[in-house]
């Protein structure tokens, strides 16, 4: 079977399995984020800030730094790039005008969009397979889970 994750010929458990699946999907994801940018013109890993800075929010540079491990300097010119995009956009801060936020322009990602909506739709229907209790599970596990890495990652880049 293509999807069955074996070691030298011999079947995981269900945890080892499970983990090989999850290694499978990230480096999937992560292909998949790396066809998209190439497609678009812009670098891989803007795209993925760019997309933690669209579900996070508006945020501050300092903010978009603990979001994503990346350094001062390095905020600076991922949000130079995405905005000489046209992706997002520097604003004050309604709250506190000393402040500058930087914003997604969601009129200006359609072109961005188009390209995951095929995985949109095919994920969809994969999840329209599992039960609402299921999907809660899952759900919990994800997060759970990608909060132990990024925990991990950033004590990776505390220690650079």
């Amino acid at each position: 079977m293509e999807n069955e994750i074996t070691r030298q010929g011999e079947p995981f458990g269900a945890a080892e399995r499970l983990m090989m699946a999850m290694r499978r999907s990230s480096a999937t994801g992560v292909l998949h984020s790396q066809a998209v940018a190439r497609r678009v013109g812009i670098n891989s890993s803007d795209l993925e800030c760019l997309d933690l800075i669209l579900m996070g929010g508006p945020a501050s540079a300092g903010e978009i730094g603990r979001r994503t491990g990346l350094t001062s300097g390095a905020v600076t010119g991922l949000i130079d790039r995405l905005e000489r995009q046209e992706l997002v956009e520097r604003a004050a801060d309604p709250h506190d005008r000393r402040k500058v936020l930087v914003k997604v322009r969601e009129d200006r990602i359609g072109r961005l969009a188009a390209y995951f909506e095929p995985m949109q739709h095919a994920m969809a229907a994969f999840l329209a397979e599992y039960s609402e209790e299921q999907l809660a599970l899952i759900a919990d596990f994800v997060e759970r889970g990608t909060a132990i890495a990024m925990a991990r990652v950033t004590e990776l880049n505390a220690k650079t």
